[in-house]
Protein backbone atom coordinates (compact mmCIF):
# COMPACT_ATOMS: atom_id res chain seq x y z
CA UNK A 1 0.00 0.00 0.00
CA UNK A 2 1.45 3.49 -0.57
CA UNK A 3 1.09 5.86 2.37
CA UNK A 4 1.05 9.31 1.92
CA UNK A 5 3.90 11.40 3.80
CA UNK A 6 1.38 13.13 5.89
CA UNK A 7 0.49 9.62 7.71
CA UNK A 8 2.82 8.39 9.90
CA UNK A 9 4.42 5.61 9.93
CA UNK A 10 5.47 2.48 12.08
CA UNK A 11 9.29 2.71 13.62
CA UNK A 12 9.32 -1.31 11.95
CA UNK A 13 7.86 -0.02 8.23
CA UNK A 14 9.92 2.82 8.38
CA UNK A 15 12.81 0.68 8.98
CA UNK A 16 11.99 -1.88 6.34
CA UNK A 17 11.47 1.16 3.42
CA UNK A 18 14.91 2.25 4.13
CA UNK A 19 17.33 -0.93 4.52
CA UNK A 20 14.75 -2.08 1.78
CA UNK A 21 15.43 1.25 -0.38
CA UNK A 22 19.42 1.05 0.39
CA UNK A 23 19.44 -2.48 -0.63
CA UNK A 24 18.11 -1.58 -3.75
CA UNK A 25 20.68 1.38 -4.71
CA UNK A 26 23.52 -0.64 -3.80
CA UNK A 27 22.21 -3.26 -6.06
CA UNK A 28 22.19 -1.39 -8.97
CA UNK A 29 25.20 0.24 -8.52
CA UNK A 30 27.40 -3.01 -8.86
CA UNK A 31 24.95 -3.91 -11.48
CA UNK A 32 26.15 -0.97 -13.41
CA UNK A 33 29.67 -1.49 -12.18
CA UNK A 34 29.74 -4.78 -13.85
CA UNK A 35 28.40 -3.81 -17.11
CA UNK A 36 30.77 -0.77 -17.56
CA UNK A 37 33.67 -3.08 -16.64
CA UNK A 38 32.17 -5.29 -19.90
CA UNK A 39 31.72 -8.30 -17.91
CA UNK A 40 28.37 -9.61 -18.89
CA UNK A 41 27.34 -10.73 -22.03
CA UNK A 42 25.78 -7.90 -23.84
CA UNK A 43 28.34 -5.60 -22.58
CA UNK A 44 31.32 -8.18 -23.98
CA UNK A 45 30.15 -7.56 -27.68
CA UNK A 46 28.58 -3.90 -27.46
CA UNK A 47 29.49 -0.58 -25.71
CA UNK A 48 28.81 -0.87 -22.04
CA UNK A 49 26.71 2.06 -22.02
CA UNK A 50 24.61 0.80 -24.83
CA UNK A 51 23.97 -2.29 -22.69
CA UNK A 52 22.92 0.09 -19.27
CA UNK A 53 20.39 1.62 -21.74
CA UNK A 54 18.71 -1.79 -22.65
CA UNK A 55 18.60 -3.16 -19.24
CA UNK A 56 17.01 -0.03 -18.10
CA UNK A 57 14.69 0.40 -21.09
CA UNK A 58 13.75 -3.17 -20.68
CA UNK A 59 13.30 -2.80 -16.73
CA UNK A 60 10.76 0.16 -17.75
CA UNK A 61 9.36 -1.83 -20.40
CA UNK A 62 8.54 -5.03 -17.35
CA UNK A 63 6.89 -2.41 -15.84
CA UNK A 64 4.61 -1.15 -17.99
CA UNK A 65 3.89 -4.83 -18.80
CA UNK A 66 3.22 -5.89 -15.50
CA UNK A 67 1.45 -2.95 -14.99
CA UNK A 68 -0.46 -2.98 -17.62
CA UNK A 69 -1.88 -6.22 -16.36
CA UNK A 70 -2.83 -5.10 -13.53
CA UNK A 71 -4.91 -2.57 -15.08
CA UNK A 72 -6.81 -4.33 -17.96
CA UNK A 73 -8.13 -7.21 -15.76
CA UNK A 74 -8.99 -4.84 -13.47
CA UNK A 75 -11.13 -2.23 -15.89
CA UNK A 76 -13.80 -4.78 -17.49
CA UNK A 77 -16.16 -3.99 -14.35
CA UNK A 78 -16.56 -0.32 -14.96
CA UNK A 79 -18.37 1.02 -17.86
CA UNK A 80 -15.81 2.86 -19.78
CA UNK A 81 -18.00 5.89 -20.39
CA UNK A 82 -17.33 7.28 -16.85
CA UNK A 83 -13.49 7.65 -18.34
CA UNK A 84 -14.40 7.99 -21.61
CA UNK A 85 -13.18 11.87 -21.85
CA UNK A 86 -10.96 12.17 -18.75
CA UNK A 87 -9.19 8.71 -20.24
CA UNK A 88 -9.19 8.97 -24.14
CA UNK A 89 -5.62 6.15 -24.38
CA UNK A 90 -7.35 3.87 -21.22
CA UNK A 91 -10.57 4.18 -23.17
CA UNK A 92 -9.20 2.52 -26.64
CA UNK A 93 -7.29 0.33 -25.41
CA UNK A 94 -10.85 -1.34 -22.95
CA UNK A 95 -12.62 -1.05 -26.18
CA UNK A 96 -10.37 -4.29 -27.81
CA UNK A 97 -10.02 -5.77 -24.41
CA UNK A 98 -13.90 -6.10 -23.66
CA UNK A 99 -14.28 -7.28 -27.36
CA UNK A 100 -14.37 -10.76 -27.22
CA UNK A 101 -11.87 -12.83 -26.30
CA UNK A 102 -9.08 -10.36 -26.64
CA UNK A 103 -8.23 -10.68 -22.49
CA UNK A 104 -7.26 -13.89 -22.47
CA UNK A 105 -5.00 -13.50 -26.04
CA UNK A 106 -3.51 -10.74 -24.02
CA UNK A 107 -3.20 -12.17 -20.74
CA UNK A 108 -1.06 -15.09 -23.16
CA UNK A 109 1.04 -12.91 -25.21
CA UNK A 110 2.39 -10.40 -22.31
CA UNK A 111 3.19 -13.97 -20.34
CA UNK A 112 5.71 -14.34 -22.98
CA UNK A 113 7.08 -10.53 -23.05
CA UNK A 114 7.52 -10.78 -19.22
CA UNK A 115 10.22 -13.96 -19.54
CA UNK A 116 11.52 -12.14 -22.91
CA UNK A 117 12.31 -9.19 -21.08
CA UNK A 118 13.95 -10.96 -17.90
CA UNK A 119 16.30 -13.16 -20.11
CA UNK A 120 17.11 -9.86 -21.48
CA UNK A 121 18.01 -8.85 -18.50
CA UNK A 122 19.89 -11.60 -17.48
CA UNK A 123 21.93 -10.83 -20.44
CA UNK A 124 22.59 -7.48 -19.58
CA UNK A 125 23.22 -7.86 -15.83
CA UNK A 126 24.81 -11.15 -15.24
CA UNK A 127 28.60 -11.03 -14.96
CA UNK A 128 30.48 -13.42 -17.05
CA UNK A 129 33.81 -13.29 -14.94
CA UNK A 130 32.74 -14.14 -11.52
CA UNK A 131 36.08 -14.24 -9.81
CA UNK A 132 36.35 -10.27 -10.78
CA UNK A 133 35.94 -7.88 -8.04
CA UNK A 134 33.53 -5.07 -8.14
CA UNK A 135 34.55 -1.48 -7.04
CA UNK A 136 37.39 -3.16 -5.08
CA UNK A 137 35.28 -4.52 -2.29
CA UNK A 138 35.37 -7.99 -1.00
CA UNK A 139 35.00 -10.93 -3.30
CA UNK A 140 32.21 -12.28 -0.81
CA UNK A 141 30.02 -9.75 -2.11
CA UNK A 142 30.33 -11.05 -5.93
CA UNK A 143 29.19 -14.75 -4.18
CA UNK A 144 26.07 -13.26 -2.48
CA UNK A 145 24.65 -10.54 -5.06
CA UNK A 146 26.69 -10.93 -8.38
CA UNK A 147 27.27 -14.96 -8.37
CA UNK A 148 23.58 -15.87 -7.41
CA UNK A 149 21.94 -13.18 -9.50
CA UNK A 150 20.54 -11.57 -6.50
CA UNK A 151 21.86 -8.06 -7.61
CA UNK A 152 19.39 -8.23 -10.45
CA UNK A 153 16.84 -9.57 -8.51
CA UNK A 154 16.62 -7.25 -6.90
CA UNK A 155 16.37 -4.83 -9.50
CA UNK A 156 13.88 -6.39 -11.32
CA UNK A 157 11.53 -7.60 -8.93
CA UNK A 158 11.34 -3.80 -7.11
CA UNK A 159 11.77 -1.55 -10.51
CA UNK A 160 10.43 -3.37 -13.02
CA UNK A 161 7.56 -5.44 -11.19
CA UNK A 162 6.38 -4.93 -7.81
CA UNK A 163 6.85 -1.11 -7.55
CA UNK A 164 4.23 -1.14 -10.99
CA UNK A 165 1.16 -3.31 -9.92
CA UNK A 166 1.67 -1.16 -5.85
CA UNK A 167 0.39 1.55 -8.74
CA UNK A 168 -1.59 -0.02 -10.91
CA UNK A 169 -3.75 -1.93 -8.51
CA UNK A 170 -4.84 1.78 -7.54
CA UNK A 171 -4.50 3.69 -10.46
CA UNK A 172 -5.21 1.63 -13.19
CA UNK A 173 -7.04 4.40 -15.11
CA UNK A 174 -3.83 6.71 -15.24
CA UNK A 175 -1.31 3.75 -15.94
CA UNK A 176 -2.42 2.81 -19.02
CA UNK A 177 -3.28 5.82 -20.52
CA UNK A 178 -0.43 6.84 -22.95
CA UNK A 179 0.81 5.48 -25.85
CA UNK A 180 3.50 3.38 -24.13
CA UNK A 181 0.71 1.51 -22.19
CA UNK A 182 -1.26 1.09 -26.29
CA UNK A 183 1.96 -0.53 -28.18
CA UNK A 184 2.81 -3.26 -25.16
CA UNK A 185 -0.81 -3.47 -25.21
CA UNK A 186 -0.68 -4.24 -29.33
CA UNK A 187 2.82 -5.86 -28.81
CA UNK A 188 1.49 -8.81 -26.48
CA UNK A 189 -1.57 -9.08 -28.67
CA UNK A 190 0.61 -9.39 -31.76
CA UNK A 191 2.74 -12.45 -29.74
CA UNK A 192 0.18 -14.16 -29.49
CA UNK A 193 -1.15 -13.73 -32.89
CA UNK A 194 2.33 -14.75 -34.24
CA UNK A 195 1.16 -18.67 -33.30
CA UNK A 196 4.24 -18.84 -30.84
CA UNK A 197 1.88 -19.74 -27.89
CA UNK A 198 -0.91 -21.57 -29.65
CA UNK A 199 -0.15 -24.73 -28.23
CA UNK A 200 -1.55 -23.39 -25.12
CA UNK A 201 -5.27 -23.58 -26.87
CA UNK A 202 -4.56 -27.29 -26.65
CA UNK A 203 -4.18 -27.23 -22.78
CA UNK A 204 -7.11 -25.00 -22.57
CA UNK A 205 -9.39 -26.78 -24.52
CA UNK A 206 -8.39 -30.12 -22.85
CA UNK A 207 -8.52 -28.86 -19.41
CA UNK A 208 -12.11 -27.16 -20.08
CA UNK A 209 -13.33 -30.10 -21.31
CA UNK A 210 -11.57 -32.62 -17.92
CA UNK A 211 -13.35 -29.82 -15.80
CA UNK A 212 -16.42 -31.19 -17.23
CA UNK A 213 -17.93 -27.43 -18.63
CA UNK A 214 -17.43 -26.86 -22.33
CA UNK A 215 -15.07 -23.70 -23.24
CA UNK A 216 -16.56 -20.41 -22.74
CA UNK A 217 -15.90 -17.56 -25.74
CA UNK A 218 -17.61 -14.36 -26.40
CA UNK A 219 -17.07 -14.98 -30.03
CA UNK A 220 -18.79 -16.34 -33.14
CA UNK A 221 -17.84 -20.03 -34.28
CA UNK A 222 -14.72 -19.92 -36.62
CA UNK A 223 -14.57 -20.18 -40.18
CA UNK A 224 -13.51 -23.30 -41.89
CA UNK A 225 -10.48 -20.97 -43.08
CA UNK A 226 -10.01 -19.78 -39.60
CA UNK A 227 -9.42 -23.56 -38.20
CA UNK A 228 -7.45 -24.16 -40.88
CA UNK A 229 -5.23 -21.09 -39.77
CA UNK A 230 -5.74 -21.81 -36.09
CA UNK A 231 -4.83 -25.74 -36.10
CA UNK A 232 -2.07 -24.68 -38.14
CA UNK A 233 -0.86 -22.09 -35.93
CA UNK A 234 -1.19 -24.98 -33.35
CA UNK A 235 0.67 -27.55 -35.01
CA UNK A 236 3.81 -24.97 -35.62
CA UNK A 237 3.39 -23.91 -31.95
CA UNK A 238 3.72 -27.55 -30.72
CA UNK A 239 6.91 -28.36 -33.38
CA UNK A 240 8.34 -24.85 -32.18
CA UNK A 241 7.79 -26.31 -28.58
CA UNK A 242 9.50 -29.80 -29.37
CA UNK A 243 12.56 -28.22 -31.32
CA UNK A 244 12.91 -25.65 -28.10
CA UNK A 245 12.87 -28.65 -25.15
CA UNK A 246 15.69 -30.60 -27.91
CA UNK A 247 18.03 -27.68 -28.06
CA UNK A 248 17.55 -26.71 -24.62
CA UNK A 249 18.36 -30.45 -23.16
CA UNK A 250 20.95 -31.36 -25.37
CA UNK A 251 22.85 -28.47 -24.54
CA UNK A 252 21.82 -29.01 -20.43
CA UNK A 253 23.22 -32.51 -20.93
CA UNK A 254 26.65 -31.45 -22.64
CA UNK A 255 26.99 -28.31 -20.30
CA UNK A 256 26.66 -25.49 -22.70
CA UNK A 257 24.53 -23.47 -20.76
CA UNK A 258 25.28 -20.91 -18.32
CA UNK A 259 24.77 -22.62 -14.96
CA UNK A 260 27.13 -22.35 -12.39
CA UNK A 261 30.52 -24.04 -12.47
CA UNK A 262 30.65 -27.26 -10.73
CA UNK A 263 26.80 -28.25 -11.29
CA UNK A 264 27.05 -31.47 -12.93
CA UNK A 265 25.16 -31.65 -15.99
CA UNK A 266 22.80 -34.22 -14.85
CA UNK A 267 21.72 -32.22 -11.55
CA UNK A 268 21.07 -28.87 -14.42
CA UNK A 269 18.26 -30.73 -15.95
CA UNK A 270 16.65 -31.52 -12.52
CA UNK A 271 16.85 -28.23 -11.52
CA UNK A 272 14.80 -26.84 -14.55
CA UNK A 273 12.18 -29.02 -13.94
CA UNK A 274 11.97 -28.72 -10.64
CA UNK A 275 12.18 -24.71 -10.79
CA UNK A 276 9.33 -24.76 -13.69
CA UNK A 277 7.01 -26.95 -11.78
CA UNK A 278 7.99 -24.27 -8.66
CA UNK A 279 7.04 -21.20 -11.21
CA UNK A 280 3.83 -23.33 -12.17
CA UNK A 281 2.99 -23.78 -8.55
CA UNK A 282 2.86 -20.18 -7.64
CA UNK A 283 1.41 -19.14 -10.78
CA UNK A 284 -1.42 -21.41 -10.62
CA UNK A 285 -2.11 -20.72 -7.01
CA UNK A 286 -2.88 -16.90 -7.76
CA UNK A 287 -5.75 -18.11 -10.45
CA UNK A 288 -7.38 -20.67 -7.84
CA UNK A 289 -7.05 -18.32 -5.25
CA UNK A 290 -9.23 -15.92 -6.60
CA UNK A 291 -11.27 -19.08 -7.69
CA UNK A 292 -12.12 -20.31 -4.18
CA UNK A 293 -12.54 -16.82 -3.16
CA UNK A 294 -16.39 -17.35 -5.21
CA UNK A 295 -16.92 -20.31 -3.18
CA UNK A 296 -18.58 -20.48 -0.06
CA UNK A 297 -16.97 -21.40 3.25
CA UNK A 298 -18.77 -25.20 2.76
CA UNK A 299 -17.31 -25.64 -0.20
CA UNK A 300 -13.46 -24.36 0.74
CA UNK A 301 -13.93 -26.74 4.11
CA UNK A 302 -14.74 -30.34 1.67
CA UNK A 303 -10.64 -30.61 1.93
CA UNK A 304 -8.36 -30.30 5.41
CA UNK A 305 -5.52 -28.49 3.16
CA UNK A 306 -7.83 -25.74 1.12
CA UNK A 307 -9.98 -24.67 4.22
CA UNK A 308 -6.28 -24.23 6.52
CA UNK A 309 -5.15 -22.10 3.15
CA UNK A 310 -7.49 -20.09 2.67
CA UNK A 311 -8.01 -19.46 6.59
CA UNK A 312 -4.71 -18.04 6.66
CA UNK A 313 -5.05 -15.93 3.34
CA UNK A 314 -8.58 -14.64 4.03
CA UNK A 315 -8.08 -14.04 7.87
CA UNK A 316 -8.58 -10.61 9.23
CA UNK A 317 -8.89 -7.70 7.10
CA UNK A 318 -7.86 -9.63 4.07
CA UNK A 319 -3.93 -8.13 3.98
CA UNK A 320 -2.67 -11.99 3.56
CA UNK A 321 -3.89 -12.04 0.57
CA UNK A 322 -2.25 -8.61 -1.07
CA UNK A 323 1.01 -9.75 0.83
CA UNK A 324 0.69 -13.24 -0.72
CA UNK A 325 0.73 -11.62 -4.23
CA UNK A 326 4.09 -9.66 -3.07
CA UNK A 327 5.77 -12.28 -2.25
CA UNK A 328 4.92 -14.73 -4.55
CA UNK A 329 5.99 -12.12 -7.56
CA UNK A 330 9.18 -11.53 -5.01
CA UNK A 331 9.88 -16.18 -5.43
CA UNK A 332 8.71 -16.31 -9.06
CA UNK A 333 10.79 -13.45 -10.67
CA UNK A 334 13.82 -14.90 -8.70
CA UNK A 335 12.68 -19.11 -10.40
CA UNK A 336 12.77 -16.67 -13.40
CA UNK A 337 16.70 -15.61 -13.42
CA UNK A 338 17.06 -18.86 -12.03
CA UNK A 339 15.94 -20.73 -15.34
CA UNK A 340 17.35 -18.37 -17.39
CA UNK A 341 20.85 -18.61 -15.99
CA UNK A 342 19.74 -22.73 -16.55
CA UNK A 343 18.40 -22.58 -20.31
CA UNK A 344 20.80 -19.78 -21.71
CA UNK A 345 22.99 -21.57 -24.04
CA UNK A 346 26.80 -20.51 -24.37
CA UNK A 347 29.23 -22.89 -25.99
CA UNK A 348 32.38 -23.58 -24.96
CA UNK A 349 35.19 -22.86 -27.11
CA UNK A 350 35.68 -25.34 -29.97
CA UNK A 351 32.12 -26.95 -29.18
CA UNK A 352 30.23 -27.30 -32.36
CA UNK A 353 27.12 -25.68 -32.97
CA UNK A 354 23.77 -27.74 -31.28
CA UNK A 355 22.42 -30.34 -34.31
CA UNK A 356 25.07 -28.91 -36.52
CA UNK A 357 22.77 -25.71 -37.03
CA UNK A 358 24.39 -22.40 -38.94
CA UNK A 359 25.73 -19.97 -37.01
CA UNK A 360 23.19 -17.50 -37.60
CA UNK A 361 20.69 -20.20 -36.09
CA UNK A 362 22.51 -20.65 -32.88
CA UNK A 363 22.95 -16.88 -32.32
CA UNK A 364 19.28 -17.61 -31.82
CA UNK A 365 19.71 -20.04 -29.71
CA UNK A 366 22.40 -18.35 -27.26
CA UNK A 367 20.00 -15.87 -26.74
CA UNK A 368 17.64 -17.65 -24.17
CA UNK A 369 14.44 -16.79 -25.88
CA UNK A 370 13.87 -20.50 -26.23
CA UNK A 371 14.28 -21.43 -22.57
CA UNK A 372 11.43 -18.11 -22.37
CA UNK A 373 8.93 -20.11 -24.72
CA UNK A 374 9.21 -23.40 -22.49
CA UNK A 375 8.44 -21.39 -19.25
CA UNK A 376 5.92 -19.35 -20.68
CA UNK A 377 4.22 -22.46 -22.29
CA UNK A 378 4.86 -25.54 -19.84
CA UNK A 379 5.52 -23.67 -16.67
CA UNK A 380 3.49 -21.09 -16.26
CA UNK A 381 0.11 -20.51 -18.56
CA UNK A 382 -0.85 -24.03 -18.63
CA UNK A 383 -0.59 -24.56 -14.83
CA UNK A 384 -2.90 -21.11 -15.16
CA UNK A 385 -5.42 -23.35 -16.84
CA UNK A 386 -4.87 -26.41 -14.54
CA UNK A 387 -5.60 -24.19 -11.22
CA UNK A 388 -8.42 -22.72 -13.47
CA UNK A 389 -9.96 -25.58 -13.99
CA UNK A 390 -9.57 -27.55 -10.96
CA UNK A 391 -9.12 -24.81 -7.96
CA UNK A 392 -10.09 -26.66 -5.31
CA UNK A 393 -7.52 -29.42 -6.51
CA UNK A 394 -5.24 -27.34 -6.49
CA UNK A 395 -5.06 -26.16 -3.06
CA UNK A 396 -6.19 -29.44 -1.38
CA UNK A 397 -2.29 -30.54 -1.22
CA UNK A 398 0.27 -29.36 1.61
CA UNK A 399 2.79 -27.95 -1.11
CA UNK A 400 0.21 -24.96 -1.70
CA UNK A 401 0.26 -24.03 2.19
CA UNK A 402 3.85 -24.27 2.47
CA UNK A 403 4.24 -21.91 -1.10
CA UNK A 404 1.73 -19.59 0.44
CA UNK A 405 3.32 -19.39 4.32
CA UNK A 406 7.04 -19.08 1.92
CA UNK A 407 5.46 -16.47 0.01
CA UNK A 408 4.22 -14.75 3.14
CA UNK A 409 7.32 -15.21 4.80
CA UNK A 410 9.00 -13.24 1.89
CA UNK A 411 6.81 -10.32 1.95
CA UNK A 412 7.44 -9.90 5.85
CA UNK A 413 10.99 -9.73 5.26
CA UNK A 414 10.41 -6.26 3.49
CA UNK A 415 13.34 -7.29 0.99
CA UNK A 416 11.07 -5.70 -1.70
CA UNK A 417 9.64 -2.97 0.73
CA UNK A 418 11.88 0.25 -1.68
CA UNK A 419 9.05 -0.81 -4.48
CA UNK A 420 6.47 0.46 -1.89
CA UNK A 421 9.65 3.90 -1.93
CA UNK A 422 9.71 3.44 -5.50
CA UNK A 423 5.99 3.55 -6.51
CA UNK A 424 5.09 6.55 -3.98
CA UNK A 425 8.53 8.59 -6.04
CA UNK A 426 6.72 7.49 -9.46
CA UNK A 427 3.42 8.54 -8.37
CA UNK A 428 4.17 11.65 -7.13
CA UNK A 429 6.21 12.13 -10.15
CA UNK A 430 3.41 11.29 -12.86
CA UNK A 431 0.70 12.53 -10.92
CA UNK A 432 -1.06 9.41 -10.79
CA UNK A 433 -4.49 9.21 -8.95
CA UNK A 434 -6.60 6.69 -7.40
CA UNK A 435 -9.05 5.30 -9.56
CA UNK A 436 -11.71 6.44 -6.72
CA UNK A 437 -11.30 10.16 -7.41
CA UNK A 438 -12.55 9.97 -10.94
CA UNK A 439 -15.62 7.24 -10.91
CA UNK A 440 -15.74 6.35 -7.39
CA UNK A 441 -15.72 3.68 -5.43
CA UNK A 442 -17.94 0.07 -6.56
CA UNK A 443 -20.38 1.17 -4.33
CA UNK A 444 -20.68 4.66 -5.55
CA UNK A 445 -21.15 3.36 -9.26
CA UNK A 446 -23.87 0.24 -8.03
CA UNK A 447 -25.58 2.87 -6.47
CA UNK A 448 -25.87 5.29 -9.53
CA UNK A 449 -26.63 2.91 -11.70
CA UNK A 450 -29.46 1.22 -9.74
CA UNK A 451 -30.76 5.34 -9.12
CA UNK A 452 -30.15 5.65 -13.21
CA UNK A 453 -32.58 2.52 -13.85
CA UNK A 454 -35.20 3.88 -11.27
CA UNK A 455 -35.24 6.98 -12.80
CA UNK A 456 -35.70 5.81 -16.31
CA UNK A 457 -38.86 3.17 -14.77
CA UNK A 458 -36.86 0.26 -14.95
CA UNK A 459 -37.11 -1.90 -11.85
CA UNK A 460 -34.12 -1.46 -9.66
CA UNK A 461 -33.90 -5.04 -8.93
CA UNK A 462 -32.98 -5.67 -12.27
CA UNK A 463 -30.65 -2.93 -12.81
CA UNK A 464 -26.95 -4.70 -12.85
CA UNK A 465 -24.25 -3.35 -10.93
CA UNK A 466 -20.76 -3.24 -11.11
CA UNK A 467 -20.39 -5.46 -8.29
CA UNK A 468 -22.28 -8.22 -10.08
CA UNK A 469 -20.65 -7.27 -13.54
CA UNK A 470 -17.16 -7.98 -11.89
CA UNK A 471 -18.93 -11.16 -10.59
CA UNK A 472 -19.66 -12.38 -13.87
CA UNK A 473 -16.78 -11.16 -15.61
CA UNK A 474 -14.35 -12.56 -13.18
CA UNK A 475 -16.13 -15.94 -11.68
CA UNK A 476 -12.79 -18.33 -12.75
CA UNK A 477 -13.91 -20.64 -15.46
CA UNK A 478 -11.82 -23.37 -16.91
CA UNK A 479 -9.62 -22.52 -19.57
CA UNK A 480 -9.38 -18.93 -19.15
CA UNK A 481 -6.78 -17.03 -17.56
CA UNK A 482 -8.27 -13.73 -15.70
CA UNK A 483 -9.35 -14.21 -12.30
CA UNK A 484 -9.96 -10.45 -11.50
CA UNK A 485 -8.71 -7.86 -9.06
CA UNK A 486 -8.19 -9.06 -5.24
CA UNK A 487 -11.30 -9.66 -3.48
CA UNK A 488 -11.83 -11.12 -0.64
CA UNK A 489 -14.45 -14.30 -0.34
CA UNK A 490 -18.45 -12.73 0.66
CA UNK A 491 -18.56 -14.54 3.64
CA UNK A 492 -14.87 -12.95 5.36
CA UNK A 493 -17.13 -9.33 4.67
CA UNK A 494 -15.68 -6.21 2.93
CA UNK A 495 -11.89 -5.46 3.30
CA UNK A 496 -11.57 -2.65 6.73
CA UNK A 497 -10.78 0.28 5.16
CA UNK A 498 -7.51 1.59 7.78
CA UNK A 499 -6.71 4.91 8.61
CA UNK A 500 -4.10 5.18 5.88
CA UNK A 501 -6.74 4.34 3.44
CA UNK A 502 -9.09 6.78 4.65
CA UNK A 503 -6.39 9.50 5.00
CA UNK A 504 -4.79 8.97 1.67
CA UNK A 505 -8.30 9.08 -0.17
CA UNK A 506 -8.90 12.23 1.34
CA UNK A 507 -6.10 14.16 0.85
CA UNK A 508 -6.84 12.67 -3.29
CA UNK A 509 -9.75 14.24 -3.44
CA UNK A 510 -9.25 17.40 -1.47
CA UNK A 511 -6.36 17.78 -4.09
CA UNK A 512 -8.49 16.69 -6.88
CA UNK A 513 -11.34 19.32 -6.00
CA UNK A 514 -8.69 22.23 -5.32
CA UNK A 515 -7.33 21.42 -8.95
CA UNK A 516 -10.82 21.56 -10.11
CA UNK A 517 -11.93 24.75 -8.47
CA UNK A 518 -8.79 26.30 -9.94
CA UNK A 519 -9.37 25.32 -13.34
CA UNK A 520 -12.76 26.55 -12.79
CA UNK A 521 -11.75 30.11 -11.99
CA UNK A 522 -9.49 29.59 -14.98
CA UNK A 523 -12.31 28.87 -17.14
CA UNK A 524 -14.30 31.94 -15.19
CA UNK A 525 -11.87 34.35 -16.13
CA UNK A 526 -10.77 33.16 -19.88
CA UNK A 527 -15.38 33.81 -20.15
CA UNK A 528 -15.14 37.25 -18.52
CA UNK A 529 -12.43 38.26 -20.74
CA UNK A 530 -14.26 36.70 -24.23
CA UNK A 531 -17.58 38.49 -22.65
CA UNK A 532 -15.53 41.68 -22.22
CA UNK A 533 -14.37 41.92 -25.52
CA UNK A 534 -17.54 40.44 -27.18
CA UNK A 535 -18.72 43.77 -25.42
CA UNK A 536 -16.42 45.95 -26.48
CA UNK A 537 -17.01 44.84 -30.30
CA UNK A 538 -20.49 45.23 -29.88
CA UNK A 539 -20.00 49.30 -28.55
CA UNK A 540 -17.50 49.74 -31.77
CA UNK A 541 -19.75 48.25 -33.99
CA UNK A 542 -22.70 50.28 -33.33
CA UNK A 543 -20.74 53.51 -33.32
CA UNK A 544 -19.19 52.77 -36.91
CA UNK A 545 -23.06 52.34 -38.13
CA UNK A 546 -24.53 55.40 -39.41
CA UNK A 547 -26.72 57.16 -37.29
CA UNK A 548 -30.32 56.74 -38.12
CA UNK A 549 -32.55 60.52 -38.70
CA UNK A 550 -34.11 60.25 -34.58
CA UNK A 551 -30.47 59.90 -33.61
CA UNK A 552 -29.50 63.11 -35.34
CA UNK A 553 -32.29 65.06 -34.35
CA UNK A 554 -31.36 64.16 -30.49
Amino acid sequence: MIVPASVKQSPGMAFRNVYSTLLLIFCTIIVIAVIIDGNTKLASVMHPSITVIILFVGLIWLSMVEGGQASLVGLPPVQMKLYEDSHPSTHRIMKVVNRGDNLDRYLMGRQFLVLALVFVENLCGDPLDKSLQVLGMPIIINKIFLNTGLALFFMTAMLGKISAQVIASRCMLDYVNNLFALFTFQVSRLIEASGLLHCCYLAQIFFSWAAGQPLETKEAKRSWIGQILFWGRVLMSLAILGMSFAVTLSALFHGQTTMWDGVPDGVAVVLFFVFMMIVGMLEGMQIAFFAVARMTEEERSRSFWAKRTCDVLFEGDGRNLPGFMVGRQMCVTLCFFIIARVTTIELPEGDENIFGVTDGIQALFNTGLLGALITTIVASITWQLVASAFPMAFLSTPITFFFMRFCLFLEWTGLCQGSWVVATIQRKFFGFKRDEVYIGTAEERAALRIQASKDAGENANTGKSDALDEDGEYNVRPGHLYPGVPTLPPDFGHRTHTLEDIQELEEELTQHMLEVENRLKDLQAEKDQLLEMKRIRSAMSQQSQPQTDEEMEA
